[in-house]
C-alpha cells in the first residue's frame, strides 16, 4: 500500500500536515518500506481564523497524494483530517522513525489483519 508521511528530517515523523511543503511517499507491505517518490506541495495552514478550511491548499495536497491509502503524520486539525476520509485517505497521527511509523499505520490500516502477508506481486493484501 502506498503511505505518505509529513516528514522535516526524511527520517522521522516531526511535521504537522498543515506545515508540511513535501510528503515521502513509500510502498509499504509489512516488510521493508520502499521509496516511491517526494512531493512537494503548497503549505496547507495559513492561521487565518475567517478560512478555517483552505479548499484550494487541500485540493492541491489531495491531488499529490492520489494513490496513498494512508498519510501519516506528527499532528492534524479536525477539517483536514474528515475531508482527507471523503478521498479515501486514513489519516494516522504518530511520530518517530519513519520505518516504525510505516509498520503502524499499515497496521492499523489493515486492523492487524494481514500480518504483513503477502501476495506473489510482493504487496501487501490490502493495498
Amino acid at each position: 500500500m502506498l503511505i505518505a508521511v509529513a516528514s522535516k528530517t526524511g527520517t522521522d515523523v516531526d511535521q504537522h500536515f498543515g506545515h508540511a511543503e513535501r510528503f515521502l511517499i513509500y510502498d509499504y507491505g509489512g516488510g521493508n518500506p520502499e521509496p516511491v517518490k517526494e512531493v512537494t506541495v503548497e503549505k496547507y495552514c495559513t492561521y487565518d481564523p475567517d478560512n478555517p478550511f483552505r479548499h484550494s491548499q487541500f485540493d492541491g495536497i489531495a491531488e499529490a497524494l492520489k494513490g496513498c491509502k494512508v498519510v501519516v503524520t506528527a499532528m492534524i486539525g479536525e477539517l483536514p483530517k474528515q475531508e482527507l476520509q471523503k478521498v479515501g485517505i486514513t489519516p494516522v497521527v504518530t511520530k518517530g522513525p519513519i520505518a516504525d511509523a510505516l509498520k503502524f499505520a499499515h497496521d492499523s490500516v489493515c486492523g492487524g489483519n494481514c500480518k504483513g502477508g503477502k501476495r506473489a506481486a510482493g504487496t501487501c493484501q490490502h493495498s
